[in-house]
């Protein structure tokens, strides 16, 4: 891609603002003293628009630009069930989990599993999530994208890794959540607003320059099997997205688990100033949901159409910028681009870094951690996590669709985890031992059906390893006792009350989707 000099302005003057931006905020009032609370939590002031944009901007990165639009390519519209099937879950999620987690004053998902468990349970799921941050999360997100960087600008892929790293890292590290958080408002504007010029451009080009909403028609026509939401047994993704089964099978278990237990995006809520602002917040990053396919769905979509001359889906995307964005934009479809990967890159350092000093360090390392000693093994921790997820992402060259390959090594500890959440928020007969046992089998349960039932969608196979442990809690527990757990969740209907604009706003979603279904069935 050539870039012009204005192009070059405004990609530089982007990064320099929000490294301006997450050192500012950063800044402590003169006397007081960073404590565990303002690095992990951001002082919990978030209000609901914050907590809204930072959620998209942690969710929507390189694998969603780069990996979804490759899968568009491959795909399909189909792929588009995870972002709007998520808009869904925001909604369950705001309204049944966050009041209790809430309510406990958490900092940490683990955390909440000694609240209501013991401290085995704690432990083994943190050791968990440290692994799937860093050998899955961080280094897929380093790797698409330095991908990115190699295919647009002609970077190395080693220092496009590294390059993307560093800028994490230099307000990251330092300013903790409320850097991530507040800089994230900015860079979610940047990411929808640049990400819409690739797709108004790239449907323009397929109507020959009648306009994005001809072109978007014409696409339909020209490709109407790539919009099919429902795919039928004879295609041959259907491994990927089997059929039916999205909707009903193991979908909800990869949004349940993303949305509801996933450290880096419940941290915003946990962050926010109340649970009102943080259910509106869900809510609110709910239509942004909706939205998502737009920007990282069509374009596949439409370099598919376009016969994109490409070796890898996974570079539709790239391919669209060099090909389609004039001069003059390419600036800000790219630092769109970076946005979308630097703000999850410093979501997932950030939480990775919460879980360690907060469930790991003062729970094993350190049990008596002074506030200051919290804060500086959380940077030390965000650091490490950067450089082993720097050293291993150049090992995923091998892979053709990225967004599959997180889906389904996430979803080898994601069952189980969902599975205790599930059985220790809304069963009070759930039992230490029952959840143990769903923690310590759900990887080797997923690997074992995987090479043994290799025909067996992965999704399927979710959903399906999902209720074998579900059902192993259930039966553990009650061999165990027919009493009540005495750490068990007290729970009540005035405890799940919302307020009349999140319920209008739910109602929304659910007529929207509703909709959408309808057309693309």
């Amino acid at each position: 891609m050539k870039f012009s000099f204005l192009d070059y302005a405004v990609f530089l003057g982007y990064i320099m603002f929000i490294v301006f931006l997450g050192l500012f905020v950063s800044r402590e009032k003169k006397g007081h003293k960073k404590d565990s609370k303002d690095y992990f939590l951001a002082s919990k002031a978030l209000p609901w628009w914050a907590v809204g944009a930072s959620l998209i901007a942690a969710n929507i990165s390189a694998e969603q630009v780069i990996g979804m639009s490759g899968s568009g390519y491959a795909i399909g519209l189909a792929i588009a069930s995870y972002e709007w099937m998520a808009a869904l879950t925001l909604i369950i999620v705001a309204k049944f989990f966050l009041p209790i987690l809430i309510k406990k004053e958490i900092y940490t998902m683990p955390q909440f599993l000694e609240i209501r468990f013991d401290r085995r349970v704690r432990m083994s799921l943190a050791i968990f999530w440290l692994l799937v941050y860093v050998f899955v999360n961080l280094t897929s997100v380093l790797y698409l994208g330095a991908l990115a960087l190699r295919t647009i600008m002609g970077v190395s892929l080693w220092w496009g890794i590294i390059g993307l790293a560093a800028f994490s890292a230099i307000y990251s590290i330092y300013g903790g959540l409320k850097a991530v958080a507040w800089t994230d408002v900015v860079q979610v504007a940047v990411l929808i607003g640049g990400g819409f010029i690739t797709t108004i451009l790239a449907l323009n080009a397929i109507s020959h320059g009648s306009g994005f909403i001809a072109g978007f028609l014409d696409l339909v026509k020209q490709v109407p099997d790539r919009f099919d939401m429902i795919l039928s047994r004879s295609n041959p993704n259907y491994d990927k997205l089997p059929g039916i089964g999205v909707l009903i099978g193991g979908m909800w278990i990869a949004n349940l688990f993303y949305w509801g237990c996933n450290q880096y995006i419940t941290q915003r809520a946990l962050a926010s100033k109340s649970l009102k602002e943080a259910q509106r917040g869900l809510a609110f990053a709910g239509y942004l949901k909706l939205l998502t396919p737009l920007i990282v769905v069509i374009p596949g979509i439409a370099a598919y159409a376009l016969h994109a001359d490409i070796t890898k889906p996974d570079s539709a995307y790239p391919w669209l910028l060099n090909t389609f964005v004039p001069s003059g934009l390419k600036g800000v479809a790219f630092a769109a681009l970076i946005a979308a990967i630097v703000s999850s890159l410093s979501s997932m350092v950030n939480s990775t870094a919460t879980i360690f000093s907060i469930d790991i360090y003062k729970q094993i390392l350190n049990k008596k951690a002074t506030e200051t000693q919290l804060v500086r093994t959380g940077r030390i921790a965000s650091g490490v996590a950067l450089i082993v997820a720097v050293l291993i992402a150049p090992q995923l060259q091998s892979l053709s669709q990225a967004f599959q390959y997180i889906q389904e090594y996430t979803g080898f500890v994601s069952p189980g985890i969902l599975a205790i959440f599930m059985a220790g928020l809304f069963w009070k007969k759930a039992t230490t031992n029952s959840a143990l046992f769903a923690a310590v089998l759900t990887i080797p349960l997923s690997a074992g059906f995987k090479y043994l039932m290799p025909n067996l969608a992965f999704l399927d196979r979710m959903g399906l390893i999902f209720l074998i442990l579900l059902g192993l809690i259930i039966i553990v527990s009650l061999i165990e006792t027919r009493e009540n757990h005495p750490k068990a969740i007290q729970v009540s209907r005035q405890l799940f009350k919302t307020d009349n604009v999140f319920n209008v706003l739910s109602i929304g979603i659910i007529g929207i989707l509703a909709a959408l279904y309808a057309i693309f069935w």
